[in-house]
Formats: C-alpha cells, structure tokens, sequence
C-alpha cells in the first residue's frame, strides 16, 4: 500500500466513522424525547389515578 492508498484508506473510514457517530446521536436525539414524552404519560397517569383515588375516598 503507497501513502496515496493509505490516505485514501484513513480518508474513507475516518468519514464512515464520523457518519456512523452523527447516526448514534440523532438515535440518541430520538430516544432522549421519547423517554421524556413517555416520563409525562406516566405522570399524567399517575396524577389521574390520585384524583380518581381520592375522589372514590371522599364518596
């Protein structure tokens, strides 16, 4: 392998590294919202459950 191969080698997987890593931190984006999205339907219900629990005490 000359160093014009070699350059080319570094050039090819260094921007196939750099591509996979953006691909990891827009999943990593997407994971983050869907677990503070599915954080506020817990206590959505959480909240909604209470009421319905203190309501059936009162009655």
């Amino acid at each position: 392998m000359n160093i014009k191969d070699f350059e080319t080698y570094y050039r090819d997987a260094m921007a196939e590294a750099l591509n996979e890593l953006q691909s990891a931190v827009l999943l990593l984006e997407q994971v983050q919202r869907k677990i503070y999205i599915i954080g506020n339907c817990v206590q959505n219900i959480s909240e909604n459950v209470e009421n319905v629990i203190a309501q059936e005490k009162k009655e």
